[in-house]
């Protein structure tokens, strides 16, 4: 009986791993005086044994970030909120324009080229983590 204890509060050790999702390539773009909302883009890799998932996320910056996905419906494009973005065990997922991307809406003031907008990830099982958005000059791209 002992050694059923041991083996079950291994494999729960195990599940619980928070060191094994990375943020890198994280970038938003610069905005215009009066816009309330920006995208937000990063790519996250689970270099863990267990599929994880972002759940949310929030920023100082702004009054509400959520979690959007552009899809086709038909023939039209679309935005729309998503409850989570599944992130594979042993993968990444990226979310950039025209795909998944955070939305940030309600900004508290414009976004400026060169500065950084801190953000909190929350992950299912990996917990919060933190990072910092450069802004890129509008319209351009991540380097």
């Amino acid at each position: 009986m002992g050694a059923t204890v041991i083996l079950s509060t291994q494999v729960c050790a195990q599940a619980v791993k928070v060191d094994a999702v990375s943020v890198s390539d994280a970038y938003t773009r610069a905005t215009v005086p009066g816009q309330k909302v920006a995208g937000g883009f990063l790519k996250i890799q689970n270099k863990g044994n267990t599929p994880d998932q972002l759940i949310s996320a929030s920023s100082p910056s702004a009054g509400d970030v959520q979690l959007h996905e552009m899809a086709m419906e038909g023939n039209v494009m679309k935005m729309r909120q998503v409850k989570d973005i599944a992130v594979p065990a042993n993968g990444s997922v990226e979310l950039k324009p025209g795909g998944y991307h955070l939305m940030f809406l309600d900004l508290k003031g414009p976004f400026v080229a060169g500065e950084t907008i801190p953000v909190k990830l929350k992950f299912a099982k990996s917990g919060d983590v933190e990072v910092k958005l450069p802004v890129n000059a509008a319209g351009a791209m991540k380097h």
